[in-house]
C-alpha cells in the first residue's frame, strides 16, 4: 500500500505545504510573505499571523495538486524546529489538528535534518541519481552552517559548525550594508556575475578543525566601506558589482576548504550541499570544479528544493514513516531542536 505524507513547514516566513508518496513529490506549494522586505528582516510576530492567514488556504491547495483525498494521506509530517517559534507553533497545531481529525501518525521533523535528505527528493521524469551513504553535506543557510555526517537517513553526526554567525547571515548583513533589499543574497549572486572576485580582500577567518566563523569577514566588510566611504560617499554605487563578487568570492572560499578538508579527514567522496545558500551560483560552480579536482561525487538538489518547502519535510517524514518513528499530540515546537 502507497505511503502518503502531508508535509507542512513553517518555521520562518514561507508557509510551504507538500504531499509525499512513497518518496516522490507530487505536489510542493509555497505562501512567501513580502511584508518582511519593508523592514530588512522577518518579524517574527509578523510571521505568525501570515502563517495563520495562509496555512490551510495553501493545505487545500496542496491536496488537491496532488491529485488526492484526505482519505488517502497516511501520516502528517511538520517541522517541529528550530525556527521561529510563533511561526513553528501554527505549523504545529495545523498538522496535529489534520493528524487528530483523520486518526493518522503525527511525525516531528528536524527543519536542518529535512535539508539534508532534500537530496533524496524524486520526482516524477525526474533524475533519479542519489547519494550512497555515507556521504558529507555542507549544510548553509541563513542561520546555521555546518558539515554533517550522514550514515543512513536517518543517522547523522555533525563534523563541523559555526562558532558565531552563518554564511548566510554573513550574506544578508553585508548586503543591508550596502543598501541592498531583505533577502540580499541573491541580488549579490546576481551582481557578483558582473564584477571581479580578487578586486578587494576581506578577512578570512582561521578556525580550527571543521568549524566555520564569519562575523569577522563581517566586520572586515564594514569597516572597509566605511573608510572607502570617507573619500568617496558614491563608492558602493560605483562599485557594487566588485563589492559583491569578492565577499561572495571568500565565503565560497571559506565553505568549499572546509568540505574539501572534511573529505580528506574522513576520505568520503560523496559530497552534498543543501540549505537555502546552496543555491548560490558561486557555491554551485566552485563545488563542481572541485568536484572534478577532489574526485567527488557530487550532489547538488534543485533549486526549488534548496531553500525552505515542505517536500523537504515530506521525504523526511516518508524515512521516519517506514521506521515507524511517530511522536504524539502532546508535541510542542522547539525554537533550539
Amino acid at each position: 500500500m502507497a505511503v502518503t505524507i502531508l508535509a507542512i513547514e513553517s518555521s520562518c516566513d514561507d508557509t510551504s505545504v507538500a504531499v509525499v508518496r512513497d518518496g516522490f513529490v507530487l505536489s510542493n506549494l509555497i505562501a512567501n510573505q513580502e511584508v518582511h522586505m519593508a523592514y530588512g528582516g522577518v518579524v517574527p510576530e509578523l510571521a505568525s499571523r501570515a502563517h495563520q492567514a495562509n496555512i490551510v488556504p495553501v493545505a487545500q491547495a496542496a491536496i488537491s495538486r496532488a491529485g488526492i483525498n484526505a482519505e488517502d494521506i497516511s501520516a502528517v509530517a511538520f517541522t517541529r524546529g528550530p525556527g521561529l517559534l510563533g511561526s513553528l507553533l501554527v505549523g504545529t497545531s495545523f498538522a496535529k489538528g489534520f493528524a487528530l481529525g483523520r486518526n493518522i501518525p503525527l511525525i516531528e521533523v528536524n527543519h536542518l535534518h529535512a535539508h539534508v535528505l532534500a537530496h533524496f527528493i524524486l520526482t516524477e521524469g525526474g533524475a533519479k541519481r542519489l547519494p550512497s551513504f555515507p556521504f558529507l553535506c555542507l549544510l548553509v543557510s541563513g542561520g546555521h552552517t555546518r558539515i554533517i555526517l550522514m550514515r543512513s537517513h536517518l543517522e547523522m553526526e555533525v563534523l563541523g559548525n559555526t562558532i558565531d554567525d552563518a554564511a548566510g547571515e554573513a550574506f544578508d548583513k553585508c548586503g543591508k550594508v550596502m543598501g541592498f533589499p531583505y533577502p540580499a543574497g541573491p541580488l549579490i549572486d546576481k551582481l557578483a556575475a558582473e564584477g571581479n572576485g580578487f578586486a578587494y580582500k576581506f578577512a578570512k577567518p582561521r578556525v580550527n578543525g571543521l568549524d566555520f566563523s564569519f562575523s569577522g569577514l563581517k566586520t572586515s566588510f564594514l569597516y572597509f566601506l566605511r573608510d572607502r566611504l570617507k573619500e568617496d560617499p558614491d563608492f558602493i554605487e560605483k562599485n557594487k558589482a566588485d563589492l559583491c563578487a569578492s565577499l561572495q568570492n571568500v565565503i565560497v572560499s571559506i565553505l568549499s576548504d572546509k568540505i574539501a578538508k572534511a573529505s580528506r579527514q574522513t576520505g568520503i567522496t560523496e559530497i552534498g550541499i543543501a540549505g537555502g545558500v546552496s543555491a548560490n551560483s558561486g557555491l554551485r560552480n566552485a563545488l563542481t570544479v572541485q568536484a572534478v579536482k577532489e574526485n567527488w561525487n557530487l550532489f547538488i538538489p534543485e533549486l526549488r528544493f534548496t531553500t525552505d518547502n515542505a517536500a523537504m519535510i515530506g521525504i523526511t517524514g516518508y524515512y521516519k514513516y517506514l521506521r515507524g518513528e511517530f511522536t504524539d499530540q502532546g508535541v510542542a515546537p522547539l525554537a533550539r531542536y
